[in-house]
């Protein structure tokens, strides 16, 4: 599998070169994404006591060590 590139915000959804993420950055250290970075789609998370499980329709399950 190739490794996908990433224009959108995970946290926000907004465009990456549009404006800085700097917030962005900050909140996900503490939580999980929202959006696809790949795709921009709003993603199924599911967190846990372990940590936490995203899942994109298009692009599968993204899990903290992605």
């Amino acid at each position: 599998m190739s490794v996908l590139e990433t224009t959108w915000c995970d946290r926000c959804g907004g465009s990456l070169g549009e404006i800085s993420h700097d917030a962005c950055r900050a909140a996900r250290a503490l939580e999980p994404p929202r959006y696809c970075g790949t795709c921009r789609r709003r993603m199924k998370v599911q967190v846990m006591p372990a940590g936490w499980r995203a899942s994109c329709v298009a692009h599968g399950v993204i899990t903290p060590a992605d």
